[in-house]
């Protein structure tokens, strides 16, 4: 029995890798076929824009629109035994059919091309500025969630990433309190950046969010005060601006550190909180 540990522990070895072998091992790397693009028509999904419950029947009635390439504006109808939308290139056979729309879609195939046809001239898409039905673009969609998940991710990693220290300006501009724990801190970071993720990463570079965090500072450490009439420096007690009713003192106090003539004041506010580092 004692012998299986040592039996073991020799088998582990033979078996363990070899760092220089498993570099020099060859590694197939198989290359990725870019999927063929399909030409022709495909199969289009139509949705209404809102209400039309589990039946709805779109309106066909006097329906005309403008023809670009004529220059004209033409009847259109849709017929399933007819190539054109057009009336005026219908024969006398031709007979219109009901469009209905079930739990407010609508799927087209492409053995249906007149129907897509109409469906893409109808006044009542949006494409064409109406408001009853619209196109699903599967592929748009997916491209725009695929992005929205990419922003949500570059936006956690700043919050998960940068230290409480880094993450202070955007905490200040967003009113999340600093008297609590850093992950209660970050947990609230983690709100606002699902919330809208772009907006968020966008603060990081926006000089107004760290002017307005640097005025709060001032103020929270006792350089700047500020009451109904305005900001005034707190050891002179010297008006800075005057902060007009119903105005928030802290937004008319950032706003004229953007101006020319708030520069100066801005500097000072930094360099005395450089005293309190």
């Amino acid at each position: 029995m004692a012998q299986r540990p040592q039996v073991q522990r020799e088998v582990d070895e033979i078996l363990a890798p070899d760092e220089a072998k498993v570099a020099s091992v060859p590694v197939f790397r198989p290359k990725r076929r870019e999927p063929v693009q399909q030409t022709g028509r495909k199969q289009k999904i139509y949705q209404l824009v809102e209400g039309g419950g589990i039946w709805f029947k779109l309106s066909q009635a006097d329906i005309t629109i403008y023809d670009k390439e004529r220059d004209t504006v033409r009847s259109i109808r849709y017929c399933p035994n007819e190539p054109s939308i057009y009336v005026d290139e219908q024969s006398t056979n031709g007979r219109r059919s009901h469009i209905v729309f079930v739990d407010k879609m609508l799927g087209v195939p492409a053995s249906q091309p007149n129907l897509q046809d109409y469906l893409d001239a109808h006044p009542g898409n949006t494409r064409n500025g109406g408001n009853v039905f619209y196109e699903i673009n599967y592929e748009k969609k997916t491209d725009t969630l695929l992005q929205d998940e990419f922003l949500v991710h570059d936006a956690v990693s700043l919050i998960r990433d940068k230290s409480i220290d880094e993450l202070l300006p955007v905490i200040m501009y967003l009113g999340i309190s600093t008297e609590q724990r850093n992950q209660e801190i970050r947990r609230e970071l983690l709100i606002e950046a699902k919330a809208n993720p772009k907006a968020f990463i966008e603060m990081f570079d926006n000089p107004i969010v760290k002017m307005r965090a640097s005025i709060k500072m001032a103020v929270d450490c006792g350089i700047l005060r500020m009451n109904q009439d305005g900001t005034f420096w707190a050891d002179s007690n010297r008006l800075i601006i005057a902060t007009p009713m119903g105005q928030d003192g802290i937004d008319m106090m950032t706003k004229f550190c953007v101006s020319e003539k708030g520069t100066i004041v801005h500097q000072e506010i930094l360099k005395r909180l450089e005293k309190f580092q």
